[in-house]
């Protein structure tokens, strides 16, 4: 789907990736529904835009279903239409051993990661399906088909987006909508600070890739109908290793990282 002209919805756009997005969209030509939590992060990725006609701001909690059902018909009235949703928004669990991790925590890590993802598709994906053409991205991670020490819950979270996003493309292949699945590594977004997580000790080593940069690739993906988009060298590694080794790929994560748990 070529993106200008095209109106597309991006969650998590009041920071990180999601603000790198939208301000990409921005730049390729397309009208961008930006939705956040917080409002003070939209007006940031608005200030950072410049003057557009383009942007429409949503301070919106993804977690909150009867809300998101209303959000089509509000990008309705701001763009006439839609064309594509990237499910970017996420958040982090503690860095905390699973049994040292209380329930409410896990349950909040899902409600956004997962729920959040199944609530936004739920809500467009009828609008998108009456579209010439559309596209569908949502976000996973590294995490969600790798292992990281502290991290087992939203690797969960993420590796339900993964298999969901999967389903999503097969079910999706005789419709106007296509669907990409993109997979992060190590990032510069601060989504341990959005998600109130403290990060001590070691890190997976590698290089940390630029928001502006992973938006970038990951706008390239859609414009090509690509099936899945890892993002980052270290990603990209750890993809190829994991797929020829398992268990050698979870032994030099949780070397790595290990260091996060104290």
């Amino acid at each position: 789907m070529r993106l200008k002209g095209k109106v597309v919805v991006v969650t998590g756009a009041g920071s990180g990736l999601g603000q790198a997005l939208a301000l990409e969209l921005l730049r390729r030509g397309a009208r961008v529904a930006a939705v956040d939590l917080r409002p003070e992060g939209l007006e940031e990725t608005r200030a950072k835009a410049g003057p557009s006609e383009g942007l429409s701001l949503h301070a919106l909690d993804i977690t909150q279903e009867e809300r998101v059902r209303a959000l089509p018909e509000e990008v309705l009235r701001a763009h006439g239409q839609v064309d594509g949703l990237i499910n970017n928004a996420g958040i982090i669990q503690p860095f905390k051993r699973f049994q040292e991790l209380d329930l409410p925590s896990m349950e909040r890590v899902f409600r956004v990661n997962f729920w959040g993802t199944v609530y936004m598709t739920k809500a467009f994906l009828p609008h998108l399906l009456r579209r010439p053409v559309a596209h569908l991205v949502n976000v996973s991670s590294m995490g969600g088909f790798l292992p990281v020490p502290g991290q087992a819950v939203y690797g969960a979270s993420k590796a339900a987006v993964k298999l969901l996003t999967e389903a999503l493309w097969a079910e999706l292949q005789d419709t106007p909508v296509r669907v990409t699945l993109a997979l992060p590594g190590a990032m510069r977004t601060g989504i341990a600070q959005h998600s109130g997580v403290e990060v001590k000790g070691a890190g997976t080593g590698g290089p940390i890739l630029e928001p502006e940069r992973a938006a970038q690739l990951l706008l390239d993906a859609v414009e090509k109908d690509r099936f899945r988009v890892l993002l980052g060298q270290d990603a990209r590694a750890m993809d190829l290793l994991y797929r020829l080794s398992p268990l050698r790929a979870v032994h030099l994560i949780q070397s790595r990282m290990r260091g996060l748990l104290g």
